[in-house]
């Protein structure tokens, strides 16, 4: 059984619940599931200015901290993010820069990789978001699971082939269709984290 574990940042709720379809997902295939948010680096003022913000601070304040010894713990991992300027949020940066003890001992080599992402329009920035963090992939050692076009959800959400994304829904229920994509991509990391799991017990028995 593969551990699955499933990082993310959310500032009004989006993106969680895209981490909760993946998470689903993943439990689905059979993979133990460690789902995460990163710590809120954003000052009260800002937060408090957006009811929706705050309203998502407030519901997710029992979520469990993402360390880097999750991902250590993890044969494979998501990371979740909202698009800043086409770049990954700061929160995210700053536990991607925490992880660096882990990158240097080889925690983070070998293991199934994928990232989802959003943002407030269509062309705001989610694919160059993903690259981004799949760039930081490539120096962790890990392998790249891309979503691909490898399943008919995919094309129902977009069709974007780097990782599940989607567009701000301002304030509505997000898409069924996207929802179905991020619980495909959940399974499917699973997927590929069992088999790279496998590998690396065989090379160390």
């Amino acid at each position: 059984m593969a551990k699955i574990a499933i990082v993310y940042y959310s500032s009004t709720g989006s993106t969680y619940r895209i981490a909760q379809a993946a998470a689903a997902g993943a439990t689905a295939a059979g993979a133990e599931v460690r789902l995460r948010k990163v710590a809120e680096l954003a000052p009260d003022s800002a937060i408090d200015s957006n009811p929706a913000w705050r309203a998502n601070v407030e519901a997710t304040a029992d979520m469990p901290l993402a360390t880097p010894d999750d991902l250590e713990w993890a044969d494979g991992f998501l990371i979740g993010t909202p698009t800043r300027f086409g770049l990954p949020a700061a929160q995210v940066k700053q536990f991607i820069d925490a992880c660096g003890g882990k990158w240097l001992t080889g925690k983070l080599q070998d293991k199934a990789a994928g990232a989802f992402t959003g943002a407030g329009n269509v062309h705001g920035g989610q694919e160059s978001t993903l690259l981004a963090l799949q760039n930081v992939f490539y120096h962790w050692g890990a392998v790249i699971v891309p979503v691909g076009y490898t399943d008919p959800s995919i094309y129902a959400a977009g069709g974007n082939p780097y990782g599940v994304s989607f567009t701000d829904p301002k304030g509505e229920p997000l898409p069924e269709s996207v929802l179905a994509a991020a619980r495909y991509q959940g399974t499917r990391i699973a997927r590929f984290a069992d088999v790279l799991a496998a590998d690396r017990q065989h090379l160390s028995s």
